[in-house]
């Protein structure tokens, strides 16, 4: 039998890289075995994952050193960050710099990386339509992301990039959920009669273990994932089916958004402006039918409901 093909997965604890190291466990006979990289290998997440099968090893993306050690042996590697742990966009890309160099050290032959687009390709700084963040960017959480594709470009690292969409589950884990009001539930988003492209986190993982299947086809590429395209108004009926109450949409205005005061309110007005704004390009470059192909088991927005609604808070 022939000996398996390691894969490296940073964010194995967290929604995007869990999914991916569960897709690799489940699917005994695929080729494939997984590593954990983790800040504490001690944890009781880390734990569980070794239990079931997954190596564990330590690694920092502040730190390169430990990140060559980790992916030591690897065939593939997924790499996200997470801007919302710190809310730097400096800090985000010198760990995908870490990333981009330790991968090229260690001779990783296909890495996934998890980002997204540079708005200001769309929206350039002297664009008043938003407000330009942090002195340099539009939407920093996405800018900060693509422009780091570069590193990867630059370092020569064999990288397929995987383009994410918004998460239904920060339904639960962001406050993004239906909320009181007037005796209804209301459900807010500033993006009109737009279209919003979304995936349950479980499927990112899910469609990425579908692309190290597919071998070397995608590097190169930027593969865009999305489990459904669907308007405010429609995401308030379907939660309204599966909670059983009425929910209305709430479309509020991006600068009403961006008011709402809460940390990254702006980040994320700017965001859900911009893909409102470019629904055409956003939502074709994220297929439906492509993701599905990648991930037979792809959710919809009511399948996740189904198994999420008691999750979802609504206070």
């Amino acid at each position: 039998m022939a000996e398996k093909r390691l894969i490296a997965v940073v964010g194995a604890t967290g929604a995007q890289g869990g999914g991916l190291v569960r897709a690799i466990l489940k699917d005994a006979q695929g080729g494939f075995a997984v590593r954990a990289i983790t800040r504490d290998a001690n944890s009781a997440k880390a734990k569980a994952i070794a239990q079931q099968g997954a190596q564990v090893a330590f690694g920092d993306l502040d730190d390169e050193a430990s990140l060559v050690k980790a992916l030591s042996g690897a065939h593939g590697a997924y790499f996200v960050t997470n801007f919302w742990e710190h809310f730097s966009p400096d800090k985000e890309q010198a760990q995908a710099r870490n990333l981009a160099a330790a991968a090229k050290h260690a001779g990783v032959k296909h890495v996934i990386w998890s980002t997204l687009e540079d708005t200001r390709r769309w929206v350039p700084l002297a664009d008043a339509r938003m407000p330009t963040l942090m002195g340099r960017f539009k939407v920093p959480h996405l800018d900060a992301k693509g422009e780091a594709d570069a590193y990867f470009r630059e370092a020569g690292v064999p990288t397929t990039f995987l383009l994410t969409s918004f998460y239904w589950d920060n339904l639960i884990h962001f406050g993004m959920g239906p909320k009181p009001m007037g005796g209804k539930l209301a459900f807010t988003l500033p993006m009109g009669e737009a279209k919003l492209a979304g995936i349950a986190a479980e499927d990112i993982g899910k469609c990425a273990y579908g692309i190290f299947r597919k071998g070397t086809e995608t590097i190169g590429k930027a593969i865009g994932i999305a489990g459904e395209h669907l308007t405010g108004a429609q995401m308030a009926a379907a939660l309204a089916t599966a909670l059983g109450r009425e929910v209305v949409y709430n479309a509020v205005t991006p600068e009403q958004y961006r008011s709402f005061g809460f940390p990254g309110a702006e980040d994320l007005g700017n965001m859900f402006q911009f893909y409102a704004e470019f629904e055409d390009y956003f939502c074709a470059a994220r297929s439906v039918d492509g993701s599905r192909a990648l991930n037979p088991e792809l959710q919809s927005f009511s399948d996740w409901l189904a198994g999420n609604r008691e999750r979802i808070p609504l206070a």
